[in-house]
């Protein structure tokens, strides 16, 4: 035979061109299917903990009117789960030392540790739990949860956007994500009231985050 038939309909030859038409069918499904099955499944979202040494919890407070005080905590631990394919973050649980607070002035840092503001001697830690989350764009999304000072627990969103994902590029190679937030709050609902009037010290109080956290193993 000079070509490869097959019968047709009614018994009469179906063309070559057709068959081999049809015999690509399963060749082309086994091709995509083992195209599918060697690419990486989709990453499950995992924990993280906060780096200690690679992260600012800042803020800033209205001074008279005149500029704005820049202060920060300097101990705080926590985890949170990330899942990059979304992006978003869930179960976030962060802990702050209040004692701390950091305003490189000696005299005024202690009289934030008082009473008038976030009295740690009663309340030696400030917490926030993450209750819900909302992708905005890409890489960036909000975060609602609940803020904890001076016992007064109150909602807060905070604004929050994904840096980076990836290898740490010094000493243990560990898998980092860096992510950055902001929010802002009132003082006073956290009964803060100290040096409200006539404005001395301001009420709001903007918040500024930056930290890499770790991966976790399993």
């Amino acid at each position: 035979m000079n070509s490869l038939t097959i019968a047709g309909k009614g018994g009469h030859p179906a063309p070559a061109s057709r068959y081999r038409r049809v015999a690509a069918v399963p060749v082309a499904i086994a091709l995509v299917a083992a195209l599918f099955s060697t690419r990486p499944a989709a990453a499950a979202p995992e924990r993280y903990a906060l780096d200690p040494n690679h992260i600012a919890i800042a803020f800033f407070v209205s001074h008279v009117g005149f500029a704005r005080t820049l202060g920060q905590f300097r101990e705080a631990t926590g985890t949170f789960v990330f899942d990059p394919d979304k992006p978003s973050v869930s179960d976030i649980d962060v802990t702050i030392k209040a004692a701390s607070v950091d305003t490189q002035h000696t005299a005024r840092d202690e009289h934030l540790r008082k009473e008038d503001f976030l009295w740690v001697e009663k309340y030696p830690e400030i917490t926030f739990r993450g209750t819900s989350a909302k992708q905005t764009g890409p890489r960036t999304g909000t975060v609602t949860g609940d803020l904890t000072i001076r016992g007064v627990t109150r909602p807060v969103t905070l604004d929050v956007t994904w840096n980076k994902s990836g290898e740490y590029p010094f000493g243990d190679k560990h898998w980092a994500t860096g992510i950055s937030a902001r929010t802002t709050i009132r003082r006073s609902e956290f009964g803060m009231t100290y040096a409200l009037q006539g404005g001395l010290v301001g009420d709001e109080v903007e918040i500024v985050l930056e930290f890499e956290a770790i991966r976790q193993p399993g």
